[in-house]
């Protein structure tokens, strides 16, 4: 038979491996742990919301402002396959972070099919220059500003570690203090035989220029690679081949499992400043300090 992708012969096979709703019992009830929880983040905590970053109707950020003044910043991805969901959705990425004094802004982006993933990509690095030039203007440092992402939002991390932040931007080469990316996908050929394809519209173009794990640059920021311990084999092979290239870069990268998640609650430590995500961190935002 013909291969599709490495060892796979069919859609089916890539689907078991690609579509985390296979592997939970309930997936509506994971949505709404998320739904609800940013619910609670959006009332309790102090935010401000649906910021501009940009000039579409899309393109607007959420900020949760830590306590005190000059506070290191986590800037956070959402995942939804660039097909689905919303800042909205993930506010309760805050409620563990700003308990440990860390600014915390989850950012909004247009969808496809409406547009491309290079769109996206587009959008979520001029967040990410948004935030390093006016995060300031809501009392975070922009000298301690993380960024991280889940799913997709984990790939649209890993595409803004690939930025010409000095060329394209006129900001520092590698402005970021730390990156946690987590589930995420770095090689998107495979879901181009999959059930995504049809939103996502993928081309050997778009495949080529949206695969972060084969254009790694030189880049001295830090970054923690991890994914569920209970997700499927390839969301495993494919955080390990982009740590791998992150590394073969000469670039720093912790690789490890969430033991015990998968797909959808491996984010849940974001809520609990005791989590092994929230102390990552906070640690690696500290580290500049002094």
């Amino acid at each position: 038979m013909v291969s599709l992708y490495r060892d796979f012969t069919e859609q089916a096979q890539i689907d078991a491996e690609y579509n985390p709703s296979l592997k939970v019992a309930d997936p509506a009830a994971e949505m709404r742990h998320f739904v609800q929880r940013s619910a609670l983040a959006r009332q309790q905590l102090r935010c401000v919301l649906d910021v501009p970053y940009g000039a579409t109707l899309a393109e607007t950020l959420d900020i949760f402002p830590a306590a005190q003044a000059d506070a290191p910043v986590f800037v956070f991805l959402h995942g939804g396959y660039w097909r689905a969901l919303g800042s909205k959705d993930f506010s309760c990425v805050a409620l563990g972070l700003q308990a440990l004094g860390i600014t915390t802004v989850v950012v909004n982006y247009a969808l496809c099919p409406q547009v491309t993933i290079d769109e996206i990509t587009r959008q979520c690095r001029a967040a990410v220059a948004w935030v390093l030039r006016h995060i300031g203007e809501h009392g975070g440092d922009p000298m301690r500003v993380a960024l991280g992402g889940h799913s997709a939002g984990g790939h649209l991390t890993a595409m803004c570690l690939q930025t010409a932040w000095a060329e394209d931007y006129g900001l520092a080469n590698d402005p970021l203090a730390a990156a946690v990316l987590v589930s995420g996908l770095y090689d998107l050929a495979p879901l181009r035989y999959s059930y995504l394809q049809p939103m996502i519209q993928l081309h050997d173009g778009l495949i080529h220029r949206n695969s972060p794990a084969f254009t790694v640059r030189p880049c001295a920021t830090p970054i923690w690679v991890t994914w569920g311990g209970g997700e499927s084999a390839e969301f495993a092979r494919q955080s390990r081949t982009y740590h791998d290239a992150w590394v073969a870069r000469g670039n720093a990268s912790e690789l490890s499992a969430l033991g015990g998640a998968h797909h959808f609650n491996a984010i849940h430590g974001f809520e609990d400043p005791q989590s092994a995500l929230a102390r990552w961190l906070a640690r690696h935002l500290q580290l500049t300090m002094a």
